[in-house]
């Protein structure tokens, strides 16, 4: 369905912006991927990209919602909600060196475009909106190098600040710009020369930028020269010699750091100041992102405990992701060490907390962390499946509700020669079971069995706070009761959380059991495991009780009785 043109730029520009945009790097994430050599060649870029924007999608799409529940569904939020909305959600889902500076770009255009509360913006608006997301987003990198993204987003905030007209003559200049910045990166930097490719993160602003055009024009831009990916070497003779990288922090000639890590951080700017004089001097290409107390950081480095300790002594990390980029990507990046080969099997298992993650990844999980609120996406999945980097790899999604994103990754990865078993995991306790008897020397159809077979003989439940009233299967709830679920079903609803989880216990082992499991969230009252362990002791012979700590994992409590 074609697209109605904007003609400036208010709350519903900014929707159908990020629609475009998604949609947009959804058709050019395999080859942006494909040409992702700088800084690390992980292979990664185009899919970072697209879940950063993902996540500003979705959370545009629920102030729109929010807005119609509450005015009625022909209004429209202002546009200061829905730019805001729009950083907020990419700064949150930013993935990747590239998805960070991204999540800047638009967190920079944002500020302009809620100053003054005013309903829609112009032109001028939109000039001043790309300048200011440039200068931010280079602000925003320790080390800036051109030839990337930043040199393409100063391309196009130089072209619409020269361009004349309305909204759509200005993004229309700002593409254009940007494609003739983003040819021009392989003379820039060395290693996209050597590759034959223009820079991964700028082919990706170039088709956010592409979308920006469609917002005002209806239109899709024809490309400018800098939409082809791969540069022959005819093209780029006679041009401009490739200079060397200005800076020696991308890791050709010494395999670079071993490590990407990337968090959420509370913490007040005083302390972020630091925090980025630290992490320069402990690994490089940081990138720290964010403000009004919130921060997106990211950094290689080979040391990844202090990268996170920076953080905690800085403010509040979580959501923490530490990549190991692997022998294969120093090879890439001009270490000179053979690939590694890949291992025969590998289980990867979605988590909901930091706690988990670590059990997981103890037991050799490659793990995938869902926040509260914010599942994964299935190229997210696919994704860490490349990273377990194994000939068969077993898939646990540990939600009933990831069923089908969890199917639509485990093709993905089969189309790609990887051996998938998805096992139906409904609850992380099922995966535990699961991850429990995997063995990865046995027959991999024995060891899917195994693993299935254990996950289904685990029972499982979780304690929450319901946020909003609600009819349930145990009757009408109210904000901020106390929930029992048992199978996904609402079973006991309390208002004390140990009563109702010893209520819930209680029920679940009537039907008999060996072992329950326990994980508590960070919310979880204090004493709760103790009285759940005592009880277990006293009403139930022969059962045993272990306990582990999940972190923010949304649910106060994840009960499993095998």
């Amino acid at each position: 369905m074609p697209q109605v043109p904007q003609t400036f730029f208010d709350a519903l520009a900014v929707r159908t912006w990020c629609g475009l945009a998604l949609r947009a790097l959804g058709r050019a994430r395999e080859e942006i991927d494909a040409i992702n050599v700088y800084p690390v060649a992980d292979g990664d870029t185009g899919t970072n990209l697209y879940l950063t924007v993902e996540s500003a999608v979705t959370a545009v799409e629920a102030v729109f919602t929010g807005h119609a529940a509450g005015s009625g569904p022909d209004s429209t939020p202002a546009l200061a909600d829905a730019a805001r909305a729009m950083a907020h959600g990419a700064l949150i889902g930013a993935r990747g060196n590239s998805g960070t500076i991204l999540a800047q770009l638009l967190r920079g255009m944002a500020q302009v475009l809620a100053e003054g509360e005013s309903p829609r913006t112009d032109a001028e608006g939109l000039r001043l909106a790309l300048r200011h997301a440039a200068d931010s987003a280079r602000l925003a990198v320790a080390h800036p190098v051109e030839g990337t993204v930043l040199s393409v987003a100063s391309a196009a905030a130089d072209a619409a600040g020269a361009a004349e007209g309305d909204c759509g003559t200005v993004a229309r200049a700002a593409y254009r710009g940007a494609c003739t910045a983003l040819a021009a990166t392989p003379g820039q930097l060395a290693v996209l020369a050597r590759a034959g490719v223009v820079d991964a993160g700028g082919r990706g602003l170039v088709a956010v930028l592409a979308a920006l055009v469609e917002t005002f024009t209806g239109e899709i831009p024809v490309s400018e020269g800098g939409g082809r990916a791969f540069v022959g070497g005819s093209s780029l003779a006679g041009g401009p010699p490739a200079s060397e990288e200005p800076y020696a922090d991308d890791g050709h000639g010494s395999g670079g750091p071993a490590f990407e890590v990337i968090y959420l951080l509370e913490a007040e700017d005083a302390a972020v100041d630091r925090l980025r004089r630290r992490l320069d001097g402990l690994g490089d290409s940081l990138v720290v992102v964010g403000g009004d107390g919130l921060w997106n950081v990211h950094v290689h480095v080979d040391d990844a405990g202090a990268a996170v300790e920076a953080g905690v002594e800085a403010g509040r990390p979580y959501r923490i992701r530490i990549t190991h980029f692997g022998a294969d990507d120093v090879h890439a990046r001009g270490g000179g060490r053979a690939p590694r080969e890949r291992v025969q099997r590998a289980v990867v298992a979605v988590v909901p907390g930091e706690g988990l993650a670590g059990l997981y990844t103890e037991a050799g999980a490659t793990t995938v962390l869902a926040r509260p609120g914010e599942p994964p996406a299935s190229g997210e999945l696919v994704q860490a499946v490349r990273r377990a980097h194994a000939r068969e790899v077993v898939l646990l999604p540990n939600d009933a509700d990831l069923r089908h994103t969890a199917a639509a990754a485990a093709e993905q990865a089969r189309a790609e020669g990887i051996r998938v078993a998805l096992i139906p995991t409904r609850s992380a306790v099922q995966g535990i079971a699961a991850l429990a008897v995997h063995e990865p020397d046995r027959r991999f159809d024995e060891d899917v069995v195994s693993m299935t077979s254990a996950a289904g003989a685990t029972r499982y439940a979780e304690v929450a706070v319901a946020e909003r009233q609600s009819w349930t299967m145990a009757g009408i709830c109210q904000a901020g009761d106390v929930l029992g679920l048992i199978e996904g079903d609402v079973a006991v609803i309390g208002a004390d959380v140990t009563t109702t989880a010893e209520t819930v216990l209680d029920r679940m082992l009537a039907a008999g059991g060996e072992l329950v499991t326990l994980v508590l969230g960070d919310e979880a009252p204090e004493g709760v495991a103790e009285r759940l362990e005592a009880r277990v002791r006293e009403a139930y012979l022969a059962v045993d009780t272990v306990v582990y700590h999940g972190g923010r994992q949304g649910a106060l409590l994840l009960i499993g009785v095998e």
